[in-house]
C-alpha cells in the first residue's frame, strides 16, 4: 500500500468513525497483520479492534489438550501434527516435553505425510492430531479417505476440528455484546463462500465484511464496516475477492461433507457450542482415534489466574490479562493465547507492548 493510499484510507477511516466503535477482527492472521504492517498507527481514537475466537490452537480447550498429552503417552503410538500444538501447555506438559521425555510426537507440514508414516511403520499406531476451522478440515477429510481407500488401518484421526459460523453465532448474541462489526476470517471464507455468514447481519444486525491480509485489503474492509454502521444498513461485504467465491470451494466442501458430522463442541472461554464441531462420521470409525483408543475428554478448569477465555471472546484485551508479559511470556507461556504464531496474547507481545508500531509505506 503507498503512503498515498494509506492516507487516503486512514481519512476514510476517521471521516467515518463518528462515535465509538468496536469491531471483532475474528482471524488470528488479521490480528497479526494489522500488528506487524503498523496498521493500528492509521486508525482513529475512537475505533477500537478486538481479536476474537480466530486461532484454532487457542480455542482447544484445556480438556482434549489433556486428553492428546495422554494418548500420546500410550505404548506403540506415533502421534502427529502441526507445530503449534507442540508447546501448548496441558495439565501434565506439552506434546514437546513428552517428545523430550521419549514419546514418539512429530511435527508434520501436511496430513498427508502420515499416510507415508503409516506404511512405513505397520508395527506402530499413527495418530494425527488434527485442529483447526474449515481451512484444515479438508486436508484431514482427504486424509480420512485416502487412508480408508489403502485400507491403512494403523492410522487414524484425533479430531478437534471446529466450525466457525456457529461460535459467531453465541458472539453475535451474547448479553452485552459489544461488537458493531465482524472482520470476517478471510481464509474460512475461501472455504465456505459468504451464504453461512449472512445470517450476521440479517438475524442479528451486525456489519461484516470478508477480508484479506494485505495492508490496503484490511483497510478497505474496514471502510466497509464504518460505513454499514454509519449508514445503519448491516450486510455483508467483501474485499477479498481474488481469493473467495461467493459459492466458496464446493470440493473441499464436499470433502467436509463426506467425513465428517456436525456435532457440539467446547470452546476455551466459551464453552460449547452446538453445531461447531466435527465428528466422525461411523463409515470412517476406524480411522477415528478418540474411538480406537476411548480418549477421554474432561473438564478442566483453565490454569490459575490465565484470561485466555475472556481475551477470545473479546470480553478483554491481553494487556488487561494480570499475567500479561509477567508470568506469561513468549518462552513461558501459561495459555495458549501466548503459545501459537497466531494467538491474541503472542501478538500482542511481539507488536504492541511497547505501544503500536507506526505505518511506514
Amino acid at each position: 500500500m503507498s503512503s498515498d493510499r494509506a492516507k487516503l484510507l486512514s481519512s476514510a477511516l476517521k471521516r467515518l468513525t463518528k462515535r465509538p466503535t468496536t469491531i471483532m477482527e475474528v482471524c488470528g492472521t488479521h490480528t497479526v497483520s494489522i500488528f506487524r504492517q503498523g496498521l493500528r498507527s492509521l486508525f482513529p481514537e475512537d475505533l477500537k479492534l478486538i481479536s476474537g475466537p480466530g486461532c484454532p490452537v487457542c480455542v482447544t480447550p484445556q480438556g482434549e489438550i489433556d486428553g492428546a498429552v495422554e494418548l500420546a503417552t500410550r505404548k506403540n503410538v506415533v502421534m502427529a501434527t502441526y507445530g503449534d500444538m507442540m508447546r501448548v501447555p496441558g495439565s501434565n506438559g506439552t506434546l514437546g516435553e513428552l517428545r523430550g521425555s521419549g514419546s514418539d510426537v512429530r511435527v508434520v507440514l501436511s496430513a498427508m505425510e502420515t499416510l507415508r508414516m503409516a506404511e512405513e511403520m505397520p508395527h506402530k499406531e499413527i495418530v494425527f492430531l488434527a485442529v483447526g476451522f474449515e481451512t484444515t478440515a479438508p486436508a484431514t477429510a482427504a486424509l480420512m479417505i485416502e487412508a480408508r481407500k489403502r485400507k491403512l488401518e494403523n492410522l487414524s484421526v484425533l479430531c478437534l476440528h471446529k466450525r466457525v459460523p456457529p461460535a459467531l453465532e453465541v458472539l453475535s448474541k451474547a448479553d452485552g455484546n459489544r461488537v458493531d462489526g465482524f472482520l470476517l476470517p478471510g481464509h474460512v471464507a475461501v472455504i465456505l463462500g459468504h451464504e453461512p455468514f449472512k445470517f450476521i447481519p440479517e438475524k442479528h444486525g451486525i456489519a461484516c465484511t470478508v477480508a484479506g491480509f494485505e495492508a490496503d485489503e484490511i483497510m478497505l474492509a474496514l471502510v466497509d464496516l464504518l460505513e454499514q454502521i454509519g449508514e445503519n444498513r448491516p450486510s455483508l461485504t467483501s474485499r477479498y475477492e481474488k481469493a473467495v467465491r461467493p459459492e466458496g470451494n464446493v470440493k473441499a466442501v464436499d470433502l467436509m461433507d463426506r467425513v465428517f458430522d456436525t456435532s457440539t463442541s467446547a470452546w476455551r472461554g466459551i464453552g460449547p457450542i452446538d453445531a461447531s464441531g466435527m465428528s466422525i462420521k461411523e463409515e470412517y470409525s476406524l480411522w477415528d482415534g478418540s474411538r480406537k483408543f476411548d480418549v477421554a475428554v474432561r473438564n478442566v478448569p483453565e490454569p490459575k489466574g490465565c484470561r485466555c477465555g475472556e481475551i477470545l471472546s473479546g470480553t478483554i484485551t491481553p494487556k488487561e490479562c494480570p499475567l500479561f508479559g509477567t508470568g506469561c511470556t513468549p518462552v513461558n507461556p501459561i495459555g495458549p493465547c501466548m503459545v501459537s504464531s497466531e494467538g491474541t496474547c503472542s501478538a500482542w507481545y511481539r507488536y504492541g507492548r511497547k505501544g503500536d508500531l507506526k505505518w511506514e509505506s
